[in-house]
């Protein structure tokens, strides 16, 4: 998933500066360099120092075996990739190996900037990662990205405070439903502490995913294969549950609602949250800056009607249509992706692998930090529900999210948050589907 972090615009600047020195894909030496080597640009989107460490040492293992393909690292950042790749696509200065996530590359792809890698992908990728993760980069019948990393959502949990209350601890075996999780944040809360603080600064993907616990899709297909918004009895069992908790039970913080992930954790250390629903990556953040002798755990998220299905929007490695070097490129991407490569990926950024071989591996299923409960999720992750709809992007900034974060504080209510998303909403997908 996207990332927003400090000092984002720092590093969106050096990326671009960092695109603008390398040049073209397919200036005039073709992509070769003075020595006639093939020259690749791989823009990454890693952030933290271990997943920055981790494609910077495989690049140079790469680098080190082929003399004749060399790639060349281009630190990128997930604040403003979307404008950015669209400004590098539109001026001819696109890398060759790009990293994304999946929710955003349908443009891309129907607009012809990401080559179809149906032709070039080598059996053994995609063989390892299932048909339900390759799905999130299908489009027309074409494959436009390799689905590599993913994250669940999950609770992280004060474990003292949960001990103390003598309330059920889930697991992914036995989880809290909606209506239990609502009764627990309820006992949880007392002077001076809410039960929960649900981070909602962002509340669009947080809505969708996990709204697909109890059946919830929001989007779907017409008889002509076209995306309209339906908004269903299973799309109003988790932002109730958050609105309830906010505005009815006092159990979530009111405050929070505006809060990034990172936010939330000074509260959470400090004792005024139980509970704060954050993304598997958070877990590095968490165990790097809990104070001494601190307790934390990882608790799946409610489960529904579906049981703990969730969506994701995986982290994916496209191939520019312009890059002259196609086939090099997804030779690289195999190569990083190798099961052990993908294990060190994944706990670089301390997210679950999409290979199944990778996922298999002990190091991800460790009871330490957490990891043997992502590890139990992965199964029932599933693609996001607007994974392949055309416009999604602005729906998201123009309708959702300003819909969601007033039904999220109570200034609306359930029928108003309805008719703006799909009346709205709507309006918005048709102008995509003429």
């Amino acid at each position: 998933m996207r990332r927003s972090r400090l000092g984002a615009a720092v590093t969106a600047t050096a990326a671009a500066l960092a695109l603008l020195l390398a040049g073209c894909s397919g200036g005039p030496d073709g992509g070769r360099g003075p020595d006639g080597a093939i020259r690749l640009r791989f823009q990454s989107l890693a952030w933290q120092k271990e997943s920055v460490d981790a494609n910077k040492a495989l690049v140079e293992e790469w680098n080190a075996t082929h003399p004749d393909v060399q790639v060349d690292y281009v630190q990128g950042s997930w604040d403003n990739v979307h404008d950015q790749l669209l400004t590098s696509f539109e001026g001819g200065e696109a890398p060759d190996i790009i990293h994304d996530a999946s929710d955003d590359l349908a443009d891309f792809a129907y607009g012809g900037y990401l080559a179809d890698l149906r032709p070039l992908l080598p059996g053994r990728l995609t063989e390892d990662i299932p048909e339900r993760s390759w799905s999130t980069t299908t489009f027309d019948g074409g494959v436009y990205g390799v689905p590599f990393l993913q994250e669940p959502r999950v609770l992280i949990a004060a474990t003292g405070i949960l001990r103390e209350s003598g309330v059920r601890i889930p697991t992914p075996q036995r989880p809290w439903s909606w209506e239990e999780f609502r009764q627990v944040t309820r006992e949880l809360t007392g002077e001076g502490r809410y039960g929960v603080a649900w981070p909602l600064k962002d509340p669009v993907s947080v809505t969708l995913n996990l709204g697909l616990s109890a059946g919830g899709r929001l989007f779907h297909r017409d008889a002509d294969g076209k995306a309209v918004i339906r908004f269903e009895k299973g799309d109003r069992v988790m932002p109730a549950t958050v609105h309830d908790q906010v505005g009815t039970d006092r159990s979530a913080a009111r405050t929070a609602l505006g809060m990034s992930g990172s936010d939330t954790l000074p509260g959470f250390f400090g004792g005024r949250y139980a509970m704060v629903p954050l993304g598997f990556s958070y877990r590095q953040q968490v165990a790097e800056q809990a104070p001494e002798g601190f307790e934390w755990s990882v608790l799946p998220a409610p489960a529904g009607s579906d049981g703990l299905a969730q969506g994701v929007s995986p982290q994916t490695l496209s191939v520019a249509e312009e890059s002259p070097h196609k086939k090099e490129a997804v030779r690289f991407i195999d190569f990083l992706l190798r099961p052990a490569n993908m294990v060190r990926l994944a706990k670089g950024d301390w997210m679950l692998p999409t290979g199944t071989k990778a996922l298999a591996d002990p190091a991800l299923h460790t009871a330490e930090n957490g990891w043997a409960t992502g590890t139990a999720l992965a199964a029932a992750l599933r693609p996001a529900p607007a994974q392949t709809v055309r416009g999604y992007p602005e729906w998201k900034d123009k309708v959702a999210t300003p819909a969601l974060q007033e039904y999220y504080s109570g200034a609306i209510g359930i029928g108003e948050l309805e008719e703006r998303l799909v009346e709205d909403g709507n309006r918005v997908l048709a102008r995509y589907q003429r």
